[in-house]
């Protein structure tokens, strides 16, 4: 344990005093776009060695209360999530149980079947969004200000500080109407359960009832192809257009059958699940760059061009979206590779030791 890391001591002392186990070892489990931490506890228990995952909030930072409510919602529903065992919400620690290590995304970069993950992961999908009725409504609603908010990130931070393009008012209108547009489709879709990050990496492989469910304390009363797209078309890995179509044809079955929202039919499930992909993607490009130059995080720098391509796939297939299409053919695709290797050979002079 480094000695200057002092909230790692405040776990050891919390686990081995105020919870009264007896730890082997802590070492880090991952970590997360924020300021949260995870770290897997080896202990001594009554019934035998076990594993228990802490959550580390720095209070200030993070607060623990929205994921301790939306994991009591997601229990409520059936939906595998880590059961808290422990709490100290003052200090920002939680004791969880320990879901494993193995992400979607490490079993279907080694060639697992993906129509049995993904069938697990709709099926637990289709729960959240059909049984969750009555839970999404203690949701705060994706809005029309969160939907606006998310995305404009992207200007700021992966038009201007990453690409280093400069203000145009043209460009501006263009974007800004593509973003009125986009949140005017976005409120027209049925509001359901949303995860806001329903996807390879918060997906855990698991003994029992797979998929582990993680990362969902940002949950919103929101648009139902919101977590479909996060899934299908991952930021992490791609499949095959007409694969995808199939998966969200067969999932829009599955809702209609149990129920749940499934649209006028094929073509505007489709439509919905196409357009709020374009918002999420353009957030997640503002979000990925923001990483890196704010908090210092080059990781995800490498998955800015999966998800600029999302972006301009679909802007293809949709008129309304042909400035924002064309702004991203001229301005944003050929700066991109430049702009990803300057970035990683030399860090912000913010993030520059001294």
């Amino acid at each position: 344990m480094p000695p200057s890391d002092a909230r790692l001591a405040l776990i050891h002392d919390w686990v081995s005093g105020s919870l009264g186990l007896q730890p082997r070892r802590i070492e880090p489990a991952s970590s997360d776009a924020s300021f949260r931490r995870y770290f897997r506890l080896f202990a001594a228990h009554a019934s035998g060695d076990r594993t228990f995952i802490v959550m580390d909030a720095p209070p200030g930072k993070e607060d623990v209360r929205p994921y301790l409510k939306v994991s009591r919602l997601l229990e409520r529903v059936g939906v595998h999530v880590p059961h808290v065992y422990e709490t100290d919400i003052e200090r920002g620690l939680l004791l969880l149980e320990d879901l494993g290590s193995t992400q979607y995304l490490t079993r279907l970069n080694a060639g697992d079947d993906p129509e049995s993950l993904y069938g697990d992961a709709l099926r637990t999908l289709a729960d959240m969004q059909v049984r969750g009725t009555d839970v999404a409504a203690e949701l705060p609603p994706y809005d029309r200000a969160v939907l606006l908010r998310e995305m404009e990130l992207m200007p700021e931070w992966f038009c201007s500080r990453h690409l280093g393009l400069a203000d145009s008012q043209a460009d501006r209108a263009v974007i800004a109407a593509a973003f009125e547009f986009l949140i005017g489709e976005a409120l027209l879709q049925p509001k359901v359960f949303v995860h806001r990050d329903y996807h390879s990496r918060n997906l855990m492989v698991t003994r029992e009832r797979s998929p582990g469910v993680i990362d969902f304390q940002d949950a919103l009363c929101g648009p139902v192809g919101y977590d479909l797209v996060s899934l299908l078309k991952d930021c992490y890995i791609a499949w095959p257009r007409d694969r995808v179509e199939r998966w969200v044809r067969d999932y829009r079955a599955t809702l209609v059958a149990r129920g749940g929202p499934g649209g006028a039919d094929e073509r505007e499930f489709l439509r919905w699940f196409d357009l709020i992909g374009v918002q999420r993607h353009i957030k997640v490009l503002g979000i990925f760059a923001r990483l890196w130059y704010r908090d210092g995080k080059p990781g995800y720098l490498r998955d800015l061009p999966l998800t600029l391509d999302y972006v301009r796939d679909t802007c293809r297939r949709y008129p309304e979206l042909a400035e924002l299409s064309r702004l991203v053919e001229e301005q944003f695709v050929p700066r991109l590779p430049g702009a990803n290797a300057r970035a990683l050979s030399s860090p912000p002079a913010d993030l520059r030791p001294a």
